[in-house]
């Protein structure tokens, strides 16, 4: 987001080192008291007052914001209401130093009982955080929205490449466990509904693999837009075959599945929601 919107002082001050590792980011979009998962009720109250703008408001999902390394966030909302503009054109996107005042990160969220340390999801209330507009606005007032969805796009597609590794993961771990125990007296991974269950988790694998790639082949000819169904497929596909191929490996590996003892347990609480961040399947 800031190199797309940007200026030179925001990318000097934010970008660069963000870049070098030595802070972390959180984007500030999705609200509780709205539908999130469409950005035009995004509404948090941005009021301009003299050379700043005043924020008021709570942000949640925040990722990122948990984390003592989070130095800057990214804030979608609506300057003056949307002083009556049209929907896809009221909201705009701010750079917030989470040290001002006024801006308070009540509690980590956590997924299934996961917090997702040091990383974490955060709920961040805004009270009166006055900021100097000069040094905020990325781009111009009503770009929020279109900067948004271009970050969107290839933060898919990424999202989808996760998920790709948590399933190959997953099945790593099962097959390796199906290799060690036994039951009815030979190797789980010999029995045929077990080997049945690898294939299938094997073939949605690579199945998605194909698609992620092709929509990654499409980005680099055409862009974004022009690739926007490729990856709006991959949201749905990928996601989905991980819940799925995680499901069944907790199968194989039985009452361990469900424990801490391995890794299935979380990686189904990483992969579960992807299915909803940055777009639920049915958007």
């Amino acid at each position: 987001v800031l190199l797309l919107a940007g200026n030179a002082e925001q990318k000097e001050r934010w970008l660069k080192p963000l870049l070098e590792g030595r802070i972390r980011s959180t984007f500030l979009m999705t609200e509780p008291n709205v539908a999130s998962s469409d950005a035009s009720n995004i509404s948090i109250d941005i009021t301009r007052d003299g050379d700043d703008y005043v924020i008021n408001g709570t942000k949640w999902w925040s990722s990122g914001a948990v984390d003592e390394r989070c130095k800057v966030g990214i804030l979608l909302g609506k300057v003056n209401s949307g002083e009556g503009k049209p929907l896809h054109q009221q909201q705009s996107m701010l750079v917030v130093p989470m040290d001002t005042p006024g801006i308070r990160v009540v509690r980590a969220l956590t997924v299934f009982g996961y917090d997702d340390a040091p990383h974490g999801h955060a709920l961040v209330e805004f009270n009166n955080v006055r900021l100097k507009r000069k040094d905020s606005l990325l781009a111009n007032e009503g770009d929020g929205f279109n900067i948004a969805q271009a970050r969107l796009g290839p933060g898919r597609i990424h999202h989808c490449m996760r998920a790709i590794g948590m399933a190959e993961r997953a099945l790593e771990i099962a097959v390796d466990r199906a290799h060690r125990r036994k039951a009815f007296g030979k190797l789980i991974a010999h029995h045929g509904g077990v080997m049945t269950e690898v294939a299938e988790c094997r073939v949605e694998i690579e199945a998605a693999r194909a698609l992620v790639l092709r929509a990654a082949a499409e980005i680099d000819a055409i862009g974004v837009r022009g690739a926007h169904s490729k990856i709006a497929a991959i949201k749905v596909v990928a996601p989905r075959m991980a819940c799925e191929v995680i499901d069944r490996c907790i199968q194989i590996c039985g009452g361990a599945g469900v424990s801490g003892d391995l890794d299935l347990a979380y990686l189904y609480a990483l992969a579960r929601p992807l299915r909803i961040a940055d777009g639920p399947d049915a958007v």
